[in-house]
């Protein structure tokens, strides 16, 4: 808990401006999904500006010049995140029924044979000296993780659950495409069951940047701390806009 000083003080304060006034909430959780589908599209290389994505989202237009997959990627990145804010809120389980469906969300219309299910074939990740385990293992490093989480949910800081989640969800690269979206909703899914905004990690170059350097310095050289302060760094700002938006 000590090395989530700032964050705390933080959601110290963001509990206690609870329930916030239901125009500033609904007009901030309308922009954070913009700027979430956004980034976490972006991050994985989809085209769409900022104002694309509003465009689609919110009046359900076609950009023209633009292929119909990145389409589907916001439309569908919608859908999940209507989905686990779902979850929350009836409390439900994080289990592989869940991530299941999340993913099957993720990559329905795009690559509907793979949808929900893990990969049957071994993977290498473009860019990382990191090697994913050989997809006969999956499904045992997959109820591995589960297990890991049903032994720490209550231990760690919820920061740090979420961000360990995320990490060795992407360690393992359970399916054949869209790990990241899916990773990055797991983790926000963690985070918002403990009463935090959802943390969303930039598309910007340095952030990016560090976002991959991170993971990877975790999974090459078993160094977790600096991608578990970038995401921390994440939820501040996600603190701090909603903060900055009641006051």
């Amino acid at each position: 808990m000590e090395g989530f000083y700032h964050v705390n003080q933080l959601k110290a304060e963001f509990d206690r401006l609870l329930p916030f006034p239901i125009a500033a909430f609904n007009n901030l959780k309308k922009a954070e999904r913009v700027e979430w589908i956004y980034n976490s599209n972006a991050i994985e290389g989809n085209t769409l500006s900022l104002i694309e994505t509003k465009i689609i989202l919110e009046e359900g237009l076609a950009i023209g010049g633009k292929r119909i997959q990145e389409h589907f990627e916001v439309i569908n990145h919608s859908e999940a995140i209507s989905f686990i804010e779902n979850q929350v809120n009836r409390t439900e389980p994080l289990d592989e029924q869940t991530l299941k469906k999340i993913h099957h969300l993720i990559l329905k219309n795009i690559d509907d044979e793979n949808a929900g299910t893990y990969r049957s074939i071994s993977v290498r990740i473009s860019g990382s000296q990191h090697e994913p385990p050989h997809f006969l293992q999956v499904p045992h490093e997959m109820k591995d993780l589960f297990d890991w989480y049903e032994r720490e949910k209550n231990r760690l800081h919820p920061v740090e659950l979420a961000a360990l989640f995320h990490f060795k969800f992407v360690y393992i690269h359970p399916f054949a495409d869209g790990n990241g979206r899916t990773a990055r909703l797991l983790m926000n899914l963690i985070l918002m069951s403990h009463g935090f905004p959802p943390a969303i990690v930039k598309a910007e170059n340095e952030q990016r940047l560090a976002y991959y350097e991170t993971l990877e310095m975790a999974s090459v050289r078993n160094n977790v701390q600096p991608f578990i302060a970038l995401i921390a760094g994440c939820v501040e700002e996600s603190l701090t806009n909603y903060l900055k938006a009641v006051r």
